[in-house]
């Protein structure tokens, strides 16, 4: 069976968590992010998927939803750590064009800071 670890570290800016992702984010590991993000409801999230081979398509819902739930609070969210594969994703459902993406968690935090 599939296992999702889900890594919670703070940012060096105030109320940013980062998120580091291990496995695969799918329909049958899913809750294991959605009950961390639960815990920390009103940070900033950068959300890193390095070392997650893949996500499927209730994954990426999963990744959405708390976007949009994060953007309607005025807050800021991230994804760092693309990989090809996860790219794919991306641009086959077109998340690319709405969702920041960036290398790392060190230059979604530049960008956080430089929205401040």
């Amino acid at each position: 069976m599939e296992e999702l670890h889900v890594g919670v570290t703070k940012s060096r800016l105030p109320g940013t968590a980062i998120l580091r992702l291990v496995g695969p984010l799918t329909l049958a590991t899913q809750f294991e992010l959605e009950n961390i993000l639960r815990q920390i409801p009103d940070a900033d999230i950068i959300l890193d998927v390095y070392e997650s081979p893949y996500i499927d398509s209730a994954g990426l819902g999963t990744i959405l939803a708390h976007w949009s739930h994060t953007r309607n609070r005025g807050g800021r969210f991230a994804m760092t750590g693309v990989t090809k594969r996860i790219q794919m994703l991306l641009e086959l459902t077109r998340v690319n064009t709405v969702l920041p993406v960036f290398r790392t968690p060190d230059e979604a935090e530049l960008a956080f800071a430089g929205q401040r």
